[in-house]
């Protein structure tokens, strides 16, 4: 398969290495045609990286990755826009502000078993952007408290880990309906995060469809064969288009490239007849 198309990135405007610009020419060199940027929570890093795009023959879809509440597992839902969803920033804000202050709360459990990071050496990349999860595992690296983002999350941040702290999230209903009312295209990211059996992945899903589900994350790096090859059964008995992606936040987080996971040209024209609107035929 030639992949032309990578629909998972984050950028400096949540938790990603890069900004706009360094994320469009990574794509040009890993020979991209079209990418979509989904930062957790916000679109703030939408406009420049559209525009840059435009300058540089490159389509950016605008994105984000929303966070949902889910047992037992994680439930993210990505979402695709044919244009700048005007309102969604204000909409998200509640989301970014459970984001801010869980920070100081993982921090302070950090601190608790003796390791010494304070709020200084998490700051953002770009001011203005997220503090997330993967800025504290930059800091824990840098002070050689754990060698790579794997060890960070595996023995401090992941979910049920001595400094993992949860916030406060939307219901999948809601986030679906934010996504919908925006004109947008929600899509199930990663399945495999949800921990669900393969008949309540199946059942869930369908649930998802029924409150406007319309495709599933089915090319991901951390998916195997069998669980591609399961999904893809699910999204074609469901009517669900299929993408895919890296996940990609830069160099310092990733072990794959961006471009090493997403769609081929035949399967991103059927995502994109969608998102602008055109009946299958």
């Amino acid at each position: 398969m030639y992949i032309i198309a990578d629909l998972h990135i984050h950028s400096r405007a949540s938790d990603g290495d890069l900004g706009p610009d360094q994320i469009v020419d990574a794509a040009i060199a890993a020979g991209l045609q079209t990418i979509a940027l989904t930062d957790h929570d916000t679109i703030s890093g939408v406009p420049q990286t559209v525009l840059s795009g435009r300058r540089k023959g490159l389509r950016v879809i605008p994105g984000v990755e929303i966070s949902a509440v889910f047992d037992p597992g994680t439930l993210h839902i990505l979402a695709y826009f044919p244009g700048y969803p005007k309102g969604m920033e204000k909409a998200l804000e509640e989301v970014q502000k459970a984001r801010l202050e869980r920070t100081p709360k993982i921090l302070a459990k950090l601190n608790a078993l003796g390791i010494e990071i304070c709020p200084e050496d998490v700051a953002p990349l770009e001011t203005g952007s997220q503090v997330g999860r993967p800025h504290i595992a930059r800091a824990l690296i840098a002070k050689g408290y754990v060698k790579n983002f794997d060890e960070a999350f595996s023995r401090y941040l992941a979910k049920g880990q001595k400094a993992y702290v949860d916030k406060e999230k939307m219901t999948w209903e809601k986030a679906l309906d934010l996504i919908i009312d925006h004109g947008g295209l929600p899509v199930l990211a990663h399945p495999f995060t949800l921990n669900l059996s393969p008949r309540d992945l199946v059942k869930f899903t369908g649930a998802l469809r029924e409150a406007g589900l319309a495709g599933i994350e089915v090319l991901y790096p951390d998916h195997t064969r069998a669980q591609v090859k399961r999904y893809r059964e699910i999204a074609r008995s469901l009517g669900l288009f299929i993408t895919g992606g890296t996940d990609y936040h830069g160099p310092s987080v990733n072990a794959t490239n961006m471009g090493d996971h997403g769609l081929d040209r035949e399967t991103l024209d059927i995502m994109l007849n969608r998102l602008n609107g055109k009946t299958p035929e």
